[in-house]
């Protein structure tokens, strides 16, 4: 057992590496130890490929800023050819893959030790991560009860529990930010853009998914980000160039800045009180640390965005699934989806190509709405979800129709309101585990920029982080 291992981010581990305090493979076997002894409880960490991982350590590693650090990657996207993948789905498990895709190559330049996969609920759809294909629920380490989130619940559960200090996700909807909110982790959304999709995809549900990672510590992030920052070959548009980079932002404090402070969901309704609560605590430090916050709220038609923002992921859930089925050469079985995925396909029949052109218009013209309220501002503070995370099952798919998945009365929008709104403006924002319940839930703070203005953010964050310091918290299965 290495004791140090739960003091450690990603890059003081990287560093103990470099000077030959510790080796890769000491730290490999270290995170092989958690995954025996906390993986059954959360059951967040599959597909794993030791023998890879093993090879890659024998075969030297990249001399990169992570040399040696244990990693996790979902299994949902970056697709690998060492790391086979069920994507959340019966239908698609043990998909391989002849080549690497852009992400994971970055990932893998970075000298950490992949060794891999965590859950993701079938699609990448919805807050929670319960896909049937991993035979049962993924849990959260503060409480096995609740759900780490969705979609990529199985990272943040699997940094939260201490296997890996940083491991990777993907945010289409808030799949990084939700977890990041439920494990009491940081997760940053970047500008849409700002990462690679590439080569298996051009862009992902009309450019509203990106990639992104689950830390604890904010120049984890800032390390990972650097290094897979940057469009890939052919790649069919580009964010706006950054500066110096994610981890030069954070070595100096941002300027003052003018945020803007919604304790409400973004059409005015009533969130949780501890959510309210964590939104107006920040509020407060930030305050205290000089920056102006002032009550606003943005005259933009959230409703019609999230309307157009499951137009457009029910018709590209039902491509995904009819592609599957076209390379197996069969129809759609019984038990190949699940209820939510099956009722997608049904869905996405209803709509034309003009509606799918629609909806994403509609997405553009919300980005614009909220650019135009960004003149005004630097940030928007939010909570992360509207409520603290959810119990295990009621956001599962089974029985469940798409459409009232997500819109229905006490659902997806209902519980997630915020996240989803700068996956359609393509503006990076982040949630900051700022907040505790009387339960011990964690309860996430999310911060928006304006659209490029990533390297801001992280600066705010990191300033957030020095002053309410949250890397010694761990959850009783961590302890």
């Amino acid at each position: 057992m290495i004791a140090e291992y739960d003091g450690w981010d990603a890059v003081a581990m990287a560093a103990e590496v470099a000077k030959g305090a510790v080796s890769a493979g000491e730290l490999l076997d270290e995170a092989l130890a958690r995954v025996a002894a906390r993986n059954p409880a959360l059951n967040a960490v599959v597909l794993m490929q030791v023998d890879k991982a093993r090879a890659a350590i024998a075969a030297g590693l990249p001399e990169g800023p992570l040399r040696g650090v244990p990693f996790l990657i979902k299994d949902l996207g970056c697709e690998a050819v060492d790391f086979p993948s069920h994507n959340g789905s019966r239908l698609l498990a043990n998909t391989t893959y002849r080549l690497d895709s852009a992400i994971f190559e970055r990932i893998r330049a970075t000298g950490v030790v992949t060794f891999g996969r965590t859950t993701s609920p079938e699609g990448g759809v919805g807050p929670a991560t319960e896909a049937a294909v991993y035979g049962g629920p993924t849990r959260n380490p503060w409480d096995l009860s609740r759900t780490p989130g969705g979609s990529s619940g199985g990272s943040g559960a699997a940094v939260a529990a201490g296997i890996v200090p940083a491991a990777h996700g993907s945010d289409g909807g808030g799949s990084v930010r939700i977890p990041a909110s439920s494990c009491g982790l940081f997760g940053l959304k970047p500008t849409r853009a700002r990462l690679p999709d590439g080569p298996y995809v051009g862009e992902g549900w009309a450019g509203m998914a990106i990639d992104g990672f689950l830390t604890r510590s904010v120049r984890d992030s800032a390390v990972l980000l650097d290094a897979c920052a940057g469009a890939d070959l052919g790649a069919p548009y580009w964010a706006p160039p950054l500066g110096a980079g994610y981890r030069a932002a954070i070595a100096r404090p941002p300027r003052r800045m003018r945020i803007a402070l919604c304790d409400t969901t973004l059409t005015g309704g009533p969130i949780h009180p501890d959510c309210r609560e964590a939104v107006l605590a920040a509020a407060r430090l930030l305050e205290n640390l000089g920056h102006h916050v002032e009550p606003a709220r943005p005259a933009a038609d959230t409703r019609g965005m999230m309307e157009a923002w499951t137009r457009i992921v029910g018709c590209g859930t039902a491509l995904s699934i009819r592609k599957a089925l076209a390379a197996k050469r069969r129809e759609l079985g019984r038990d190949d989806v699940e209820d939510v995925g099956r009722s997608a396909v049904a869905y996405a029949a209803t709509l034309s190509g003009a509606d799918y052109l629609d909806a994403v218009g509609k997405i553009h013209a919300y980005g614009r709405e909220m650019a135009g309220f960004f003149a005004d501002w630097d940030m928007l503070l939010t909570a992360t979800l509207a409520e603290p995370p959810a119990e295990i099952g009621r956001f599962g798919h089974k029985g469940r129709d798409y459409v009232d998945y997500r819109m229905g009365p006490g659902m997806v929008f209902d519980y997630s309101p915020f996240c989803a709104a700068f996956n359609a403006s393509g503006q990076p924002a982040v949630s900051l585990p700022l907040h505790m319940t009387a339960e011990g839930l964690p309860v996430g703070v999310h911060l928006a920029a304006r659209f490029g203005a990533d390297e801001e953010l992280i600066a705010l964050s990191a300033e957030v982080e020095a002053t309410a310091p949250w890397a010694g918290r761990r959850p009783p299965l961590a302890a």
